[in-house]
């Protein structure tokens, strides 16, 4: 009898990620411009930029979003909010998001905006829904031109701050048949929680449309709670702070009154980290976003703490995400090398964050068996040392005739 020949998958550091089809489920429109485009733009219009070339406007956001905390994070948006008022700038940014989302290898992604927050040039909320999606449009057909298909889908936010949820969850229902795939609210989450919006959340429930909620992020659990029972969230964006909601004991003693060895724990879950967990409510995570806004300070403020390696490992259906290119300078494929790099995961533990996304993606079932299908083959190729170098099989299986 021949001995097996044991086989070792290769180390994510020595793969081409960005070369791997990925899902990003939470991404910013006004977080992801080029700083090229800030500056052109803002030059039209006569906005003052703090800064006068490209390089040193990403350092600004950079620097201005590492501040730890959510509020002085935001600040930064005044400045890509401001230069997308008008129909041309919202289908550029809307376009070159594509193109960056293709770069970085992303094959469906979900992005969110906030259509009011952009209507000071005269715009109506329809027009601007329409001027973005036409870019988004015009990005799929250049990405498909190219041979790198991509799918792209609208998530129409409202400003929790505001008073208009309801209206912002009838554009989003207005617009389902034209990119809009589910609705989400944002903004500073203390002091602002979903309840304020319980009957935009009750009447979209009616319309069947999806909802996602910023919720667990600089408050905890009982906006998630809340997010849940009256946001009705098939989702939570970011939802790190459901790690409150667990206890973790070291040496600890078990049932039969023995101890717990050095490298093991007790974990108990509360009520509701065990509601999210075992009904595979997906967990919107952005690493690098979090250690910027001080979402996760409470566990130590660094990756290596960062609590999304014990949510996985206790079976939370854990997505990864960038958040904001711009202002954490990522992208999906820098998160992940970043989580590899820190907690040592292989390919087949980056794939199930893949996975969890495909299943938790606001698309028909078939749609998202298809991109689970897709996912398997290309990063299977990948770990098993197939991969022949010409890139990731692509999208047609989820083309929208089918």
């Amino acid at each position: 009898m021949t001995d097996a020949i044991e086989f070792s998958a290769p180390s994510p550091l020595d793969v081409d990620l960005a070369a791997l089809p990925k899902i990003s489920l939470h991404d910013h429109l006004d977080g992801g411009l080029r700083p090229a485009t800030i500056l052109e733009l803002a030059g039209q219009i006569g906005h003052e930029l703090p800064v006068d070339t490209a390089d040193s406007l990403a350092e600004w956001f950079a620097e201005s979003a590492n501040s730890g905390t959510l509020e002085r994070y935001l600040e930064t948006f005044d400045h890509t909010i401001a230069v997308m008022q008008s129909a041309d700038s919202l289908r550029r940014v809307a376009r070159e998001f594509v193109e960056d989302l293709v770069e970085d290898g992303v094959v469906y992604a979900e992005i969110r905006w906030a259509p009011e927050q952009h209507t000071a040039g005269g715009l109506s909320l329809d027009e601007a829904v329409e001027a973005v999606q036409t870019g988004l449009q015009e990005g799929v057909e250049g990405a498909e031109e190219a041979g790198t298909p991509i799918r792209v889908g609208q998530l129409i936010t409202a400003m929790r701050q505001n008073e208009r949820s309801m209206e912002i969850a009838e554009l989003a229902v207005r617009h389902r048949e034209n990119g809009a795939v589910g609705f989400d609210i944002a903004g500073p989450e203390a002091g602002f929680p979903p309840s304020r919006f319980t009957d935009a959340f009750t009447w979209l429930a009616t319309q069947q449309f999806p909802a996602t909620v910023h919720a667990g992020e600089s408050d905890g659990i009982a906006s998630i709670q809340d997010a849940l029972v009256n946001g009705r969230a098939l989702r939570l964006g970011h939802g790190v702070r459901i790690a409150d909601d667990i206890t973790v004991e070291f040496n600890a003693e078990d049932e039969n009154g023995e101890q717990v060895g050095e490298d093991h724990a007790l974990v108990e879950l509360g009520t509701t980290a065990d509601w999210v967990r075992d009904r595979g409510i997906a967990l919107e995570v952005c690493p690098s976003s979090n250690l910027q806004t001080g979402a996760v300070a409470s566990y130590g403020g660094t990756v290596s703490t960062h609590p999304i390696d014990m949510l996985a490992q206790l079976g939370f259906r854990v997505t990864v995400n960038p958040d904001n290119r711009l202002m954490s300078g990522v992208s999906l494929t820098d998160e992940l090398y970043l989580l590899a790099e820190v907690f040592n995961y292989s390919l087949e533990e980056l794939l199930d964050f893949q996975l969890n996304a495909a299943e938790a993606a606001f698309l028909p079932l078939e749609e998202r068996e298809a991109l689970a299908e897709l996912l398997v083959e290309s990063w299977g190729d990948a770990i098993s040392g197939d991969a022949d170098g010409e890139g990731p099989v692509r999208l047609e299986a989820i083309d929208d005739d089918e």
